[in-house]
């Protein structure tokens, strides 16, 4: 059994809460099974534990170095890079006539969960291929198709996305990165800079093939102006690779994700970089999203994965360290108690049980959604993609923020050794610190939910998350279970203060821009709770199921640690929601009014 993360627990979600095997009733994943599933999630923890897993201290404790202009990543990333490719993962969700599987992105990223709860690092080199990939086969034409992706889904060659310069962030309005037509149809000389691309250049694979974001001279300023290039570090020719004018500059020494390289590029500094562009001018941001999108689920997957394995450090540890006595013992001659078994120790297990579990839930949900909408037609594809598209900001903002959290709760568990490296612990606490900043901060995700998903076609997807959510409180409300019914009862009362909430600040949207989006954060966090207690409702309705049926104590305890993870969350978490309303419904203008030179 792995120690970094739970089969059990992937199972419950994948068969029971989210029963996905309805999947291969549909023609495109008509091959699969609950069999072959199983199958593609004991690969992944077969090489998790085996070649991922062995790494996660050495890849920390020996990061990238630049050497001679390129970046050296740990030996062991060549022998991965290979497997993933050879074993068919980068292009697993793609059609047969393209390679692929067929796979549910479900089961796609269940198995990712497993290999970034392993070895964060190691897992990123992959999975940005995939990505980038996809762009390409979604937008690009034949012959950058048939040009770039065999070798990529191989693993041959990595892939990035090449969007952040050193003064444009977030704004990628503000990008200079200049694209000059050549004489050759989709072919332009790429000039400018890029900053913070994960694994922007190493030599664990062939080439570097970047998806990148860049304004063709001429063309329209601000986002209107953005196109989308591919640009390989090596350009092929007649006569094989040869360097394209993409230099690296520089790589970034972090506080975590150590084993993975994050490096400052400069293209076209000798005039011989060449990018060929993807689709059609001036749509590449457009384009871009869709990677970008599918990357924010993933960063909340990350963060997921990571604060699981921290749970588990943590977990272990205190069912193995003696420490103190019971509250009530009397005796200092009695022997010591396990620290599990203190309140104290027990609530920061809890709490990263209900935020871990609740948020792979709403994850691999995500991932149902993505897979419904590419099978389903009229409103069930509706649907799916709204819910999607709506839950993305909530997807990847809340475990990314929650887990610096949990990881923290995780050091606290194990005391000073939780601070020494002679534990994962502390290494877990540093590399979730990078998803509140990946693929966008939590404050662009908070402007995204409040200032632009929440009114998108009319408010139809809240409209739609509304149903959903009300579904689950009264099928709870049917159980003969009190708790259940105290359980729904509560979150129609969470229900009832997102409308009003949302009602206030939308009315206050017309009146004030500012003042609407000035606390959009503390929205996306009072809505992400909400979510999250959603989904526990649902795994405390299935784990109700699940006891009556239970013929064994591990599956008797493992539904009871549900249940009352979902008291915990309800309890502890929900209960946040009630004075962040009252912040949001106040319209308080202190962050507005205040003048920087007050600091």
């Amino acid at each position: 059994m792995s120690s970094f993360f739970s089969k059990r627990d992937l199972h419950f979600n994948l068969y029971e809460l989210l029963k996905v095997e309805q999947l291969t009733g549909y023609d495109y994943f008509k091959d699969h099974d609950r069999q072959s599933f199983d199958m593609v999630l004991d690969a992944a923890e077969q090489i998790a534990d085996k070649m991922l897993r062995p790494l996660l201290t050495e890849m920390d404790r020996k990061e990238p170095q630049l050497v001679d202009g390129a970046i050296r990543v740990h030996e062991g990333m060549k022998v991965i890079t290979k497997r993933f490719g050879e074993d068919g993962w980068i292009n697993a969700t793609f059609s047969y006539d393209e390679g692929g599987q067929q796979l549910p992105v479900t089961v796609q990223n269940a198995a990712a969960f497993i290999f970034q709860a392993a070895n964060y690092s190691a897992s990123v080199y992959p999975f940005l291929t995939t990505g980038a990939a996809n762009l390409i086969r979604s937008f690009g034409s034949k012959a950058l198709i048939e040009c770039y992706t065999p070798f990529m889904y191989s693993g041959r060659w990595q892939g990035t996305m090449a969007l952040t310069e050193p003064n444009a962030g977030s704004s990628l309005s503000d990008i200079s990165t200049a694209a000059e037509p050549t004489n050759e149809e989709g072919v332009y000389k790429i000039y400018g800079q890029k900053i913070f691309i994960s694994c922007g250049d190493h030599d664990a694979c062939e080439n570097i093939v970047h998806l990148l974001l860049a304004k063709i001279k001429g063309g329209p300023a601000g986002t209107k102006g953005i196109s989308l290039f591919v640009v390989p570090k090596k350009r092929i020719t007649e006569n094989g690779l040869t360097n394209n004018g993409v230099t690296t500059a520089g790589v970034y020494h972090k506080m975590g994700y150590k084993g993975a390289p994050i490096a400052h590029l400069m293209f076209g500094s000798d005039e011989t970089c060449l990018g060929y562009l993807v689709g059609e001018p001036h749509k590449g941001l457009n384009y871009m999203f869709q990677m970008m999108n599918e990357a924010r689920v993933g960063v909340g997957m990350n963060a997921t994965a990571i604060g699981t394995a921290a749970y588990y450090a943590s977990l272990a540890y205190a069912k193995e360290r003696p420490q103190g006595r019971p509250i009530t013992a009397k005796d200092p001659t009695q022997p010591q108690t396990l620290i599990v078994h203190h309140a104290d120790v027990k609530r920061m297990l809890l709490f990263q049980k209900s935020v871990v579990e609740g948020a792979l839930s709403l994850l691999l949900q995500c991932g149902l959604w993505a897979d419904l909408a590419h099978v389903t037609e009229g409103e069930a594809k509706e649907r799916a993609e709204l819910l999607l598209d709506l839950l993305t900001p909530v997807a990847k903002s809340y475990p990314s923020e929650m887990c610096c959290q949990t990881t923290s709760a995780a050091v606290q568990i194990l005391g000073g050794a939780g601070y020494t490296t002679d534990f994962p612990v502390e290494q877990y606490y540093r590399e979730a610190r990078i998803h509140p900043i990946h693929e966008g901060t939590t404050g662009i995700h908070g402007l995204d939910l409040l200032g632009r998903k929440l009114t998108l076609h009319g408010g139809k997807a809240l409209q739609y998350l509304m149903e959903e959510i009300k579904k689950t409180i009264a099928e709870a409300k049917q159980s003969a279970q009190s708790q259940l019914l105290d359980l729904a009862t509560r979150l129609e009362g969470a229900l009832e203060r997102v409308q009003t909430v949302t009602t206030s600040l939308l009315n206050l949207a017309k009146q004030d821009k500012e003042l609407f989006l000035a606390d959009a954060t503390l929205y996306l966090d009072f809505f992400g709770i909400v979510t999250i207690a959603w989904q526990w409702l649902k795994q405390a309705i299935q784990a109700q199921k699940g006891l009556m049926m239970a013929n064994s104590e591990e599956n008797r305890n493992f539904y009871q640690g549900k249940v009352a993870t979902a008291n915990y969350f309800f309890d502890y978490e929900l209960v946040k929601i009630f004075s962040l309303a009252l912040l949001l419904t106040s319209h308080t203008k202190g962050t507005v009014e205040m003048q920087p030179d007050w600091f």
